[in-house]
């Protein structure tokens, strides 16, 4: 009786990992069949969408896609909503409304809600579930409900070379400069000069470069080593499988 319990069991087992495999593997098939980039855009027409960028599958909320340019090589993670206008079906005029400029990286879950202006510059990288938005809910009036009162509207714009960290708030009106830093949960809103570190809910400024002085308050940890010029990636991967109780 057991050994026949055992050959159960391994049997089970064995038709488990193959549902596994199947399941996994016919995953991996819809993921990359559903992406979207410029060569498969599916349904989705955006205004531009460059060479080497990709929307990964799932996609998030769409809509407003002809007022909708995606520069080169973008990366759009899973679940990631892009809107051009309060709702579909609008026409927006002639220019577009969100703009991601080259080599721009939108976390999974991220949000980026474009009901006026907003530009992504070059390069900007976003941790997961970030959210830019150029709407706000007003509440000027007591007697009615917030959602019914009329939003305020304010143009966004991210300069290139930032770094969003995870769950970091862009609000309506904010104009971050080059190369900034936003650390993870933070609150965005008005103007951040470029080369600054900023954190907070609200955010402020907790670290900037001086040309002089380099960053003050002076970094905490040391800068990483530059990889070594005409490196191989093979020579990369070897140097990674090293035992350092070998060395």
């Amino acid at each position: 009786m057991p050994k026949s319990r055992d050959t159960f069991a391994a049997l089970t087992a064995w038709r488990r990992r193959l549902v596994s495999r199947a399941v996994q593997g016919g995953w991996r098939w819809i993921q990359e069949a559903g992406a979207v980039s410029a060569e498969h855009p599916g349904r989705l027409r955006f205004g531009r969408i460059g060479t080497g960028t990709r929307l990964a599958f799932p996609q998030g909320t769409v809509f407003g896609e002809p007022w909708i340019e995606l520069g080169e090589h973008c990366v759009i993670g899973e679940h990631v909503t892009l809107t051009a206008g309060m709702m579909p079906g609008l026409d927006l005029g002639p220019e577009p409304i969100l703009r991601l400029g080259d080599g721009v990286v939108l976390g999974r879950g991220s949000h980026v809600i474009a009901d006026t202006a907003v530009t992504i510059g070059s390069n900007t990288y976003c941790g997961p579930y970030v959210y830019i938005t150029s709407t706000n809910h007003s509440y000027d009036d007591p007697q009615v409900p917030v959602g019914k009162q009329w939003p305020r509207i304010e143009p966004v714009t991210v300069g290139p070379g930032c770094w969003l960290g995870t769950g970091a708030v862009i609000l309506p009106g904010a104009r971050l400069g080059r190369n900034v830093v936003v650390a993870a949960g933070a609150v965005v809103r008005g103007e951040v000069p470029d080369h600054t570190v900023v954190a907070g809910a609200p955010a402020r400024v907790v670290r900037s470069w001086d040309p002089e002085r380099g960053w003050q308050p002076p970094l905490r940890t040391p800068a990483p080593v530059p990889i070594p010029e005409g490196i191989t990636p093979e020579q990369l991967l070897a140097l990674a499988e090293l035992d350092p109780d070998a060395a």
